[in-house]
């Protein structure tokens, strides 16, 4: 049981509630604050006072009035007419994200909702049901404004979920699973959509996929290593230690240690004196992605516990104040990096590929052939590496140098985050395609070569990775291969050194 508190949610937690089935609960701490901000709420209404968002309009209509007997139908018809996302809906595990991470900020007990809209959100993560929240549509700030009110319609009972493998009404589902949906009071619609909770969990989520596909990275360039005949001296700690980054002097440690038996690995020397930059440099390039990583982590970890909506209340009411933390410029940044570094992986993955199937660059079979001529081999698998490698290349331009206003410009510059997270969660899913096509193409090279020379860790992928993908003794459709590696990698929700 991951028990939220609104302020000490790590990605480690997040995994675990995504991909071990670990339920969340709410923090009886937590929950006493948030008790106390809602009667604040609740005086504001009673006394009639003008604070933005509870008795007043929304954006350009912060100066119109709301009287208190009109606070209830404010908060629904805010809901329903922000529900505008358009396109394809999130992936589950990012809509089971964002109910988390909207429950977490909540428990920090500056937002003024009622226990009970908290209580909600935790059984649908533990029932597992999803909101079905369309892709499209935030500007990153005021919140992701659109995407949140997709699921807030569950909680009042209206939209869409995903169920038990199914898309279906919410009304329906949740009258099956005996939840009653909630009538939204004075500020809670304002809190549940005036947030970055829709940037934040996609970043999570491809934060988490993008960390295995690093580790894989490297165990499957260390194949192609083997596959190459590269040499080991490019590792070696003095090189790493010399430059000083931590990052890329673990790489090589984890390069040396896959390598470790390897008599398929060479020495300087022995059939050159170095090999080419995408095998020589693996712990510099992989090692200044991980460099990134470990920045988008500490920045997805500060977001996931920040109080994001606005107004909040401090001081036991003391203060209400309206502000900005609804931007999501620090997430646009730090996940428009991550699409750039996870970019690179497959950049250099793609470099490794050509050098694969080559015949000009190495003494293997023209693209590893099993009759060159006759069949293509794995010809076309480079090709598609290089037309994914082209697609990031576009999907990593920073959406965040963006901004186009809204609401009559009075929100007159947005972080476009949401779209940044969406081009990373896409860059990432290339990667891992680029890498699975890697891996066939040099399981087909260690073949060539003799798998009995192979290390242990890395003979340890060949045979696991021969029961997704058989040897090549003849051109097939290979798009199928590519797919099903794919798949595997995604599964393998570990850290394979």
């Amino acid at each position: 049981m991951i028990v939220l508190t609104g302020e000490s949610l790590t990605m480690e937690q997040m995994r675990c509630i995504l991909y071990k089935g670990e339920a969340a609960a709410a923090c009886p701490q937590s929950m006493e604050r948030v008790r106390r901000c809602r009667k604040v709420v609740e005086e504001i209404v009673a006394d009639e006072k003008i604070v933005y968002g509870i008795t007043t309009g929304f954006g350009k209509f912060s100066d119109v009035l709301i009287g208190k007997e009109d606070t209830q139908r404010l908060q629904q018809y805010l809901i329903q007419s922000h529900a505008c996302g358009v396109g394809e809906p999130f992936p589950e595990e990012v809509a089971r994200t964002m109910l988390v991470l909207r429950a977490n900020t909540l428990l920090k007990g500056y937002s003024g909702v009622r226990p009970d809209v908290i209580l909600l959100l935790l059984e649908l993560v533990n029932r597992r049901i999803h909101p079905v929240i369309p892709q499209q549509g935030s500007l990153g700030a005021s919140g992701d404004l659109a995407p949140l009110s997709h699921l807030a319609l569950v909680l009042i009972g209206e939209g869409e979920v995903f169920y038990k493998g199914k898309r279906q009404r919410t009304a329906k589902v949740l009258a099956k699973e005996g939840l009653q949906p909630i009538v939204l009071q004075a500020k809670e619609g304002l809190a549940l959509i005036n947030g970055t909770q829709a940037m934040t969990a996609m970043g999570v989520v491809t934060y988490l996929e993008g960390e295995v596909l690093a580790y894989q990275s490297e165990y499957i360039a260390a194949m192609t290593l083997e596959g190459l005949r590269g040499i080991i001296d490019a590792f070696d700690e003095s090189i790493h230690l010399a430059r000083g980054y931590p990052e890329q002097t673990r790489v090589a440690q984890r390069m040396r240690l896959i390598l470790t038996g390897s008599k398929l690995v060479t020495n300087q020397g022995d059939l050159r004196v170095q090999d080419a930059y995408s095998l020589r440099c693996i712990p510099q390039v992989h090692g200044a992605t991980w460099q990134v990583l470990g920045y988008v982590k500490e920045k997805l970890e500060i977001e996931m516990n920040a109080a994001t909506d606005n107004p909040l209340l401090f001081a036991d009411g003391d203060k209400v104040l309206s502000g900005g933390n609804f931007h999501g410029q620090p997430i646009a940044f730090a996940l428009d990096f991550l699409s750039i570094a996870m970019a690179e992986l497959a950049n250099i993955s793609e470099r490794r590929i050509e050098r694969l199937v080559n015949p000009q660059l190495n003494d293997l079979p023209p693209f590893l052939s099993p009759q060159p001529g006759l069949q293509s081999g794995v010809m076309i698998l480079q090709y598609v590496a290089a037309s994914l490698v082209s697609e990031n290349k576009t999907l990593a331009h920073p959406a965040s140098v963006d901004s186009i206003p809204s609401s009559a410009n009075q929100e007159d510059h947005v972080s476009m985050g949401t779209i940044g997270a969406r081009h990373a969660y896409q860059i990432t899913m290339n990667v891992r395609r680029v890498l699975a096509i890697e891996l066939i193409c040099a399981m087909q090279a260690v073949q060539y070569r003799g798998v009995e020379h192979m290390s242990a860790k890395t003979r340890g992928l060949y045979k696991e990775g021969r029961k997704i993908v058989p040897p090549i003794v003849k051109d097939r459709i290979f798009s199928y291969d590519i797919e099903n590696v794919a798949k595997w990698l995604q599964a393998e929700k570990r850290e394979i050194v």
